[in-house]
């Protein structure tokens, strides 16, 4: 067969293949969001549409954003998803001396509203591919946005009082504590990273878990600070220094990677800011200094850093230590009685 001809059945082929998969995803049962728990047990999520005759999907993998995968298609009954890494090469002296890319594949099957996932990661040494497994489920449909003019609430539950850490553990008590109480203020202060091993310090959580609730807090950024509030340990209501830089998900008040903003109010660096949040039915409503900057949005899944991708189970406010320093007061939950 001519270099050609064997060409024109590659590509015939792969058209037909591509053509296939088209037509058969009308009923495919791998579209919508899923709650994954990824290799090693942390959150993550995978969304899964169809756009224009072709598949996308985006992905949560533990930390940081939903990002866009480099890849969705099917092969039988079998979803195939890829995410493209790059690995700068180094010599003894730190300088990158090759940049490169490898594919990583997510196989997965699905029954009823599981999926068994397959992670193959090829190693960056070049010497074979980590096959891990893990398994995901079907995320219900989001209920209609509830009337919040007719919620009612429960007795106002002061979690922080002021004087000590009652009430609040580490997310992981392996990590540095930078927690403390001063002056009726809860405070964080992660020591710099000035060299050598670098020292990982804990977000901090209730002890008591909650479902739907309000909740109302005051909250103190310094100069390029980072923190967050996770609502039951599952979304993250972004704080940060950001005043000035525009509407981002990633910015003060916003849904971390998931709802941006109406209007950016932030107050410059080092001042006090006020927090009135409510979740309720998978939607969540942002006060930030008397201004409404998100409205009684739907929420499609868990943030990066979430303790569990499991929405309907109840869970503890954290705040989030391993950035920056962060100081908290007034920290009180109203629970909703449904």
């Amino acid at each position: 067969m001519s270099k050609r001809i064997g060409c024109v059945s590659t590509l015939l082929a792969l058209w037909l293949s591509t053509t296939s998969v088209l037509a058969g995803q009308t009923d495919n049962p791998f579209l919508g969001r899923w709650a994954l728990t990824i290799p090693g047990g942390g959150a993550g999520w995978l969304g899964v549409e169809q756009k224009e005759g072709y598949l996308d999907s985006s992905i949560l993998w533990g930390g940081g954003s939903v990002v866009p995968t480099a890849s969705t298609m099917l092969d039988g009954e079998t979803l195939l998803v890829t995410r493209m890494h790059k690995v700068e090469r180094k010599n003894a002296a730190g300088d990158v001396v090759r940049t490169q890319y490898f594919t990583e594949l997510i196989s997965a099957t699905v029954s009823g509203d599981t999926l068994q996932l397959t992670q193959h990661r090829p190693r960056v040494d070049g010497t074979g591919v980590t096959r891990r497994e893990f398994t995901g489920k079907r995320i219900a449909p989001l209920p209609s946005k509830p009337d919040l003019s007719q919620v009612k609430y429960g007795t106002p539950v002061t979690l922080f009082n002021g004087t000590n850490l009652d009430g609040w553990r580490l997310t992981n008590p392996r990590q540095a504590n930078g927690w403390s109480v001063a002056n009726g203020i809860l405070v964080n202060k992660p020591a710099p990273h000035k060299g050598g091993r670098r020292v990982h310090y804990g977000n901090l959580r209730t002890v008591a878990e909650f479902e739907d609730f309000n909740l109302k807090l005051e909250v103190n950024v310094p100069r390029r600070g980072n923190s967050g509030v996770y609502l039951r340990g599952i979304y993250e209501v972004q704080i940060s220094d950001t005043r000035g830089r525009g509407l981002d998900s990633h910015h003060m008040g916003g849904i971390y990677s998931r709802i941006t903003p109406t209007a950016s109010v932030e107050k410059p660096a080092g001042q006090w800011q006020t927090m009135d949040i409510t979740l309720l039915d998978r939607h969540v409503t942002v006060i930030l200094n008397g201004q409404k900057i998100i409205d009684n949005q739907p929420l499609l899944g868990c943030t990066g850093g979430a303790l569990t991708s499991d929405e309907f189970r109840p869970g503890p406010l954290y705040l989030q230590g391993d950035h920056t320093a962060v100081s908290y007061r007034n920290i009180v939950l109203t629970p909703i009685i449904k």
